[in-house]
């Protein structure tokens, strides 16, 4: 009989999602202390004790900085994301960021908000006032976009279909991104030259070290005096400082952010959204869709797709028998590991193998049973973190 998996569900999960996983073999349930698996959205999962059962993580939405990533790698736990699933609610955001600070909409939002509708020459003030709204159109201007995964390409697509000019970095861009971006971004060798070409400029990054800060005080010096900066990617990017000092001192014209803080809030020149970026309905059933189908995949067949602390590895099966192996990339341990199958008279069909940084990943398909006693010797190995048998019924 086929295992039934327990899927702890921390926030509202999408239904769409949740139907991938077939109810003869999966229940989800609220009860953390024997869950299989994980899917998540926004909750903090860092003071969260994480049963010993937990076989995988997923995440409906792409940033993971609410899982403990580094204490699930030494599990030998997969963590899995949605990368792109909300791409299009981000961009359309975006243009919306983009057109609000062009038109000036919110104070004048506000002007009509304080109209008093009683007053008989409501009219005259709406004339009168308008001229102070004036804004300007985003057609001939040019758009700076860091960081050229789907998001970012998608922003820049969309931008030159509204008749702007877009200039792009990311030094880490990947073939599948190169070939959908299109053809009439300029590219910028550094952030700073980005900078100083950019009316608009818009980060799409992952919140790492090494992008902490990425927009601050140094490089938002060269840029045009009156320019806009957009963040609807991480608290963090952006120096919140940093943007506040360069629009009291005019070399901003806004600074437009998905990210509210103390330091930001009813300042005039900050449009400032309550984490919107991802908050559509398309968006939560693409993200719980994705996420449901990687956690079934891995857990029926131990193939892995978007982990974030894991490679890629999956092989369709060669035979009824598999096991799969998460292990620390040293040298040596395909051999240990295929030793071990040898010493237990199992003929391979076929192995695959992955690494990823310091995580490596091993699948294997075997013609017959494995015995218990070959999986203990596996998992004995040093380096070894975890192993899963995965016969098919």
């Amino acid at each position: 009989m086929s295992q039934r998996f327990k899927i702890l569900t921390l926030n509202a999960i999408s239904p769409v999602g949740l139907k991938r996983l077939p109810a003869e073999r999966y229940d989800t349930t609220k009860d953390a202390s024997q869950a299989d698996a994980i899917m998540v959205r926004s909750a903090d999962m860092h003071s969260m004790e994480i049963a010993a059962s937990v076989m995988a993580i997923g995440r409906a939405g792409a940033g993971t900085n609410n899982i403990p990533v580094k204490a699930m790698n030494a599990r030998g736990i997969p963590v899995f994301n949605a990368p792109g699933a909300n791409a299009n609610a981000v961009k359309e955001l975006v243009l919306a960021g983009m057109l609000m600070a062009a038109r000036n909409l919110p104070p004048a939002l506000r002007f009509v908000a304080a109209l008093d509708p009683g007053s008989a020459d409501m009219d005259k003030q709406v004339e009168d006032g308008k001229k102070s709204y004036a804004g300007f159109e985003l057609q001939g201007h040019m758009l700076g976009v860091i960081g050229l995964g789907k998001i970012g390409c998608l922003v820049a697509d969309a931008a030159i279909k509204l008749g702007m000019n877009v200039i792009g970095f990311d030094p880490e861009i990947t073939i599948d991104a190169a070939w959908s971006l299109p053809s009439q971004v300029r590219r910028a060798q550094s952030v700073e030259e980005l900078i100083k070409h950019s009316h608009f400029i818009t980060v799409h990054v992952p919140l790492l070290p090494a992008t902490k800060g990425l927009i601050n005080s140094t490089n938002l010096a060269l840029a045009r005096n009156g320019a806009v900066v957009l963040n609807f990617s991480r608290e963090g990017i952006v120096d919140d400082a940093a943007a506040i000092s360069a629009l009291d001192g005019g070399k901003l014209r806004w600074y437009v952010c998905d990210f509210p803080s103390p330091a930001l809030n009813h300042h005039a020149r900050v449009i400032a959204l309550p984490h919107l970026g991802a908050s559509t309905t398309e968006a939560e059933d693409n993200c719980a869709v994705m996420v449901a189908e990687q956690l079934r995949d891995y857990l029926e067949n131990g193939n892995i797709t978007n982990a974030v602390n894991f490679p890629n590895a999956a092989a369709p099966r060669e035979s009824n028998f598999r096991v799969v192996i998460a292990n620390a990339n040293v040298p040596n341990m395909l051999g240990q590991i295929s030793s071990a199958m040898a010493a237990a008279k199992l003929n391979i069909a076929t192995m695959v193998n992955k690494s990823r940084g310091e995580m490596a990943y091993t699948i294997v398909d075997v013609d017959s049973a494995v015995p218990a006693s070959a999986l203990d010797t596996i998992r004995a190995i040093d380096g070894v973190l975890s192993v899963r048998y995965l016969p098919r019924a």
